[in-house]
């Protein structure tokens, strides 16, 4: 069992307000303590630990300095807010992270009136914190009022387009708001005393420009190497244009950098820019990530998101698996096709190891290109290598691919190119809930003229869509696999070119035929077992395509039984949709065919375990198996309806 840390200041805060009560000098005290509390609690859930680690004493200025909810502090990306959500109300509930019916790992406007704004997907709090702004000053009416309006943009969030846009409709716009930039990219060890004395100093004074004043002057109170840093870091930050640096080009004041770890930096220029600022001022902090916690601060991938862990040693926990994740046969596969290929090349969007492409940029750094977070971005650079030759796999997660959809449709299937997207984490993902959930790419890509859309049942058959997709010049494909591991199957050493727009058979029967895309097959195979015990042997076909059909094969199923049912792991407007739509065509239902379709249902599923969850969606094999007994009108005695 974790031994809880010793919080005697932590324990006197319930809500913002309570800091307001402590001197400077407690307030450090209090950051040390709710970095213990965020560590232990993480290490009985499991959660994002190195970015929140990162803005531990950031979270504890902004609460001091500003009056939230009425001031509105938007956090972006929203998993380094855990810190955030112990100081305002939810330390009761915070070692209910991520877990069901517990607190998100994100933050959520129903979950708390100091989480104005739900930010799961990254780089969207300027745009947010600029919308509140504007409302503001029209008289908005939201709950508490609207004060000041503070961003907190972080952990690469930068990288997107989406916040260059803000920025500079911001500066355009010239409201009041303050945008903190959590720079945890290009660290700079803690500053010597001299230079926090320094900006104590010269944030008192009287005008704004000595405010900029004292921001570029710090630099030189650095010993040699940490000036250098920190001078890179603004610089690369700023950007040189002929009118000035980017942001005052923009019309947005900029402050920076300031050591985000130290109080007595981070307090005084917090309090003299609420006082003075007039239009939109954003303040450079620089953080380290998973400060205070050496594994963390060693390690920032492994920890960016982890499992339970003990505090002590570090050691994280991992149920045994004896087979290998989705995600590392797609980055172990690709990396032996490449090898005989060498025109494949890997793009992903900030998520090299999540997508399992970590070996492929070991192996062959000069054909992987990671775009940061822009998956508008990755997805037109990845056309244009198509129609420059080349074999792009555009690993993206589908939750994000979501970002990059116009690109998809206009750049891509308009034009026919043959882009290969690797699309992992579809279906429900567990924890991260509904705004992680690849709940709709079957749809999505389904609609597009031309594109060939896959979904592997298990991991032997990620593996014949991988090679199925290097193959494949004609356009665009895309397969889709789930998070975590595979079942276990045996797997051949190269996979196998399947033919496009074809499924399989695998297992006869009669009455009725179940078609499965995707990994519900596992849980088609029990429904199955269960239904055979009731004398109903059904046809299971695995049918591996959404887009093109195997017509041949979903009629002759359709006209040798009297029910057919599809199932998916995606929303409605996909695979069943696309079945449907051919019975319709085919005149199939004229003669009385039972057609159902189960679907995820038509509401966004909360965090829980991805089986919790498959149960709530109703796509278990006692679902399936009610489904069938229903479209057969077969009395369930003490059994659950569909």
């Amino acid at each position: 069992m974790t031994v809880r840390p010793d919080t005697p200041l932590l324990d006197r805060v319930n809500k913002p307000e309570d800091l307001k009560k402590l001197s400077d000098a407690q307030l450090t005290q209090l950051a040390h303590e709710l970095r213990l509390e965020t560590i232990s609690a993480v290490s009985e859930t499991g959660g994002h630990l190195g970015a929140g680690l990162g803005v531990v004493e950031l979270t504890v200025a902004l609460h001091a300095v500003f009056d939230a909810p009425k001031d509105k502090i938007v956090w972006d990306v929203g998993h380094q807010a855990y810190p955030h959500k112990i100081l305002t109300g939810r330390r009761d509930r915070i070692r209910t992270l991520r877990q069901k019916d517990g607190l998100s790992g994100f933050t959520k406007r129903s979950e708390s009136v100091f989480d104005p704004f739900g930010t799961a997907h990254s780089s969207t709090s300027i745009s947010a914190a600029l919308g509140f702004a504007v409302a503001r000053d029209l008289g908005g009416t939201a709950e508490g009022g609207i004060g000041d309006v503070v961003a907190v943009i972080g952990d690469g969030a930068m990288s997107a387009g989406m916040a260059y846009e803000a920025l500079n409709n911001a500066g355009g716009l010239d409201r009041r708001m303050f945008i903190i930039l959590n720079d945890n990219e290009m660290s700079i060890a803690p500053p010597v005393g001299a230079m926090s004395s320094y900006l104590s100093r010269l944030y008192a004074g009287d005008s704004f420009q000595d405010l900029q004043a004292a921001a570029r002057g710090a630099v030189s109170f650095l010993p040699g190497p940490l000036r250098e840093g920190a001078k890179r870091a603004s610089e690369v930050l700023k950007g040189m244009t002929l009118g000035g640096n980017l942001f005052e080009a923009l019309g947005i004041s900029y402050l920076g950098p300031i050591d985000g770890h130290d109080l007595d930096q981070l307090l005084p220029v917090l309090r003299a820019a609420h006082e003075r600022a007039t239009g939109p001022i954003l303040m450079h902090v620089v953080t380290q990530k998973g400060k205070g916690y050496a594994p963390a601060e060693n390690s920032h991938d492994k920890w960016h998101a982890t499992a339970k862990f003990d505090v002590i040693t570090g050691e994280q926990s991992k149920a045994p698996s004896n087979a290998p994740s989705y995600s590392s046969v797609f980055g172990q596969t690709l990396v032996e096709m490449a090898a005989e290929d060498d025109k494949i090349v890997a793009i992903t969007a900030a998520m090299p190891d999540g997508t399992g492409l970590g070996l492929f940029e070991k192996r062959y750094p000069s054909r992987f290109f990671d775009v940061a977070i822009a998956e508008q971005h990755g997805v037109t650079f990845a056309a244009a290598l198509a129609a420059g030759g080349m074999k792009p796999f555009c690993a993206i997660y589908s939750t994000f691919l979501q970002r990059g959809y116009d690109q998809v449709v206009h750049d891509v299937a308009i034009q026919g190119l043959p882009v290969r997207f690797a699309i992992d984490r579809a279906g429900l993902v567990g924890a991260d809930g509904a705004t992680h959930a690849g709940s709709f790419d079957i749809a999505y890509l389904g609609n597009l003229p031309g594109m060939v859309v896959m979904a592997a049942a298990d991991e032997a058959e990620l593996k014949h869509m991988i090679a199925t997709a290097a193959a494949y010049d004609d356009g665009p494909i895309a397969f889709r696999y789930p998070r975590g591991e595979g079942v276990g199957v045996e797997m051949q050493e190269k996979g196998e070119v399947l033919e496009i727009g074809k499924g399989r058979v695998i297992q006869e029967g009669q009455r009725v035929a179940l078609i499965s895309l995707g990994t519900r097959l596992e849980e088609v195979r029990k429904a199955a077992e269960a239904l055979s015990a009731k004398g109903i042997t059904p046809t299971i076909i695995d049918a591996r395509f959404a887009k093109p059909l195997d017509r041949d094969l979903i009629l002759e199923a359709a006209r040798s039984h009297e029910a057919l049912i599809t199932i998916e792991e995606g929303a409605v407007g996909g695979f069943g949709s696309h079945v449907a739509q051919l019975l319709s065509d085919e005149a199939i239902f004229d003669h009385g065919l039972k057609f159902r379709s189960m679907v995820l249902p038509d509401v966004f599923i909360d965090q829980a375990s991805p089986a919790q969850m498959y149960d709530t969606a109703e796509l278990t094999a006692k679902h399936i198996e009610a489904k069938v007994l229903g479209a057969l009108g077969i009395a369930q005695i003490g059994s659950q309806s569909a």
